[in-house]
């Protein structure tokens, strides 16, 4: 009989079910991964992606299903069993001790704590020869804070290869690269590909997944509901697959009524760590229109967006809000009709603990709409007022999954995003009910972590928004949501500003090497 091991997948996944409580998070999934393949793994969030990484990974154990690894069983539960095997996984974020080299990142925890010595001279011959191997330059005596987010990705990569993988998960590996740092990942892909190494690529870019992968599989309420080969397949098809339904791109339009200036920056400078600082940065966002932000994270997008929120205060330059000086001050920014969509909205955005209505009216708690003066000087809240608000904008911005006294953690990102953008974009009249648009909107981020359903619908309310007269600052690390909502664009590196120019006046190579301090 023939031998058919070169057949035979490197990765089977057979069965596979976890139930969390009533919730089935994965029901029955079974999933192949041949050598050289790079299959792309999609779908919405809370399809249940993270956790069938999970189960493979070790961190969570199956309550039904087998996984094999090379033809032999995978131990559930055991993170350092997936290891042995084989398999290695690059996370989103970074799991890099920036204070350590480069080498030290890579051999940390490969070595037995109780050895005498460190065979660091074999070490770093070994990185040497699988950087060259894969293309994958890096400097093994580099400091990890002085590399760039791309110089980053490379020494995960580095230390998932040093460490014998064969089967490496990418859990949104072009998140936070410049357009050339994306195409040099790709072309690493390549040649890793060749070499017999098999990849997961996980990613909500449709573009990037159709030229990178052979196969796609696609997951839909925890089930796998899609399998296909990627030549052939179009984006369109993979959105219906992901969300079930036909999913149609924010009505693109270019703004009909460019106000007066709304907010304007004037050589501004903030203090900050690093390159998370202003430099010298001059602004002008008017009513009406979409002014994006493209850059890598880490540039001083984070000073800006604080800045205008009212949580950095300004070393130098001038800094006004409809003509008036602004104050560091978010009480005061949000009732001068300031509001923002903030980075990080598990850690910002919202208050887990706290439930979901008084997330809806946090930011506007001194409003008289919410509150009034009880005795001993204390604001007391209007509670059916605040809560008919919530349900108003958990209605309009189609906030599922938890009611109005669930905790706001227990939401997907998805829904929580909803809830942040629903809260900024809601302004409220005296009576809490729902008045024009703000003034300046502060969206750092909006769509970051979304899958296409979820980015379609925030990125339609910003355009909404600016029609209505609304002043919009996109900052993004999404070259294709910049360049697909921004009226106007720059681009931010350092800390310091280009000059904003008609988004048609720009190409993504130039946007690129902008971003690349180029």
């Amino acid at each position: 009989m023939a031998d058919d091991s070169s057949n035979r997948p490197v990765l089977r996944i057979r069965g596979v079910t976890k139930r969390f409580g009533a919730l089935t998070a994965n029901d029955d999934i079974s999933l192949d991964l041949h050598a050289g393949e790079v299959l792309a793994l999609l779908g919405e969030n809370g399809a249940g992606k993270s956790t069938l990484m999970s189960i493979l990974f070790g961190h969570y154990v199956a309550d039904a299903g087998s996984i094999e690894v090379f033809g032999a069983p995978l131990a559930p539960g055991q993170p350092r069993a997936a290891l042995a095997a084989g398999i290695g996984m690059v996370h989103q974020h970074f799991m890099l001790a920036d204070n350590l080299t480069v080498l030290d990142n890579v051999v940390l925890g490969t070595e037995p704590l109780w050895q005498p010595w460190s065979r660091r001279a074999m070490a770093r011959t070994r990185l040497l020869q699988q950087a060259r191997r894969f293309g994958l330059q890096v400097d093994p005596d580099a400091r990890v804070a002085s590399l760039s987010v791309g110089e980053r990705q490379r020494v995960e990569i580095l230390k998932a290869l040093y460490r014998g993988a064969r089967i490496l998960i990418l859990d949104e590996p072009t998140a936070v690269l410049t357009p050339g740092e994306s195409e040099a990942l790709f072309d690493t892909l390549a040649q890793m590909v060749a070499e017999g190494l098999s990849v997961i690529f996980i990613s909500h870019k449709l573009a990037e997944v159709l030229r990178v992968s052979q196969r796609i599989a696609v997951l839909r309420g925890g089930k796998l509901v899609a399998q296909a080969r990627s030549e052939g397949v179009t984006q369109a098809q993979l959105a219906q697959w992901m969300v079930g339904h036909a999913v149609a791109p924010p009505a693109r339009h270019r703004a009909a009524e460019v106000r007066d200036a709304a907010c304007v920056l004037d050589g501004v400078s903030t203090e900050g760590r690093g390159h998370d600082r202003l430099r010298g940065v001059s602004l002008t966002l008017r009513s009406g229109e979409i002014t994006a932000i493209a850059g890598v994270s880490g540039n001083g997008q984070v000073a800006l967006a604080e800045l205008l929120s009212g949580t950095r205060r300004a070393t130098a330059g001038r800094l006004l809000l409809g003509g008036k000086p602004l104050r560091p001050s978010p009480a005061w920014l949000v009732s001068r009709g300031v509001a923002r969509v903030p980075e990080d909205r598990h850690a910002v955005g919202v208050v887990g603990d706290l439930p979901v209505w008084e997330n809806a009216v946090s930011e506007r708690l001194q409003s008289s709409a919410f509150s009034r003066w009880g005795p001993l000087g204390l604001r007391w809240i209007r509670r059916e007022a605040a809560r008919a608000h919530a349900q108003a904008i958990a209605r309009a911005y189609d906030v599922r999954g938890a009611g109005l006294d669930a905790a706001a953690r227990s939401l997907s990102g998805g829904n929580m995003q909803k809830l942040i953008l629903g809260r900024a974009l809601t302004t409220p009249d005296q009576r809490g009910q729902r008045g024009g648009v703000p003034r300046l909107i502060v969206a750092h981020q909006p769509t970051w972590g979304l899958d296409i359903g979820a980015v379609s619908f925030v990125q339609q309310q910003l355009l909404l928004a600016r029609d209505g007269g609304a002043a919009v600052l996109l900052i993004s690390d999404d070259l294709d949501e910049v360049l697909a909502l921004g009226d106007q664009v720059a681009v931010m590196h350092g800390g310091r500003l280009t000059a904003t120019r008609p988004a048609e006046a720009w190409t993504r190579e130039a946007i690129g090497l902008d971003m690349a301090g180029a």
